[in-house]
């Protein structure tokens, strides 16, 4: 195996790392969203909104 074959081999599997973990976290927040009562969902975000300064109200 070249040094050039080994660097192509790990660069692709080095480009799948990204896109997997983007499916776990967001397949993750779909899940635990889908799980939590409304008001609780519905408070997280107004806070959220509050501390990055977006009028809400």
């Amino acid at each position: 195996m070249t040094i050039q074959t080994l660097n192509t081999t790990i660069a692709k599997q080095n480009s799948l790392v990204a896109p997997i973990i983007c499916l776990m976290l967001g397949c993750g927040i779909i899940f635990l969203s889908g799980h939590v009562q409304a008001s609780a969902l519905h408070d997280a975000a107004h806070d959220v909104r509050h501390a990055t300064g977006f009028p809400c109200h």
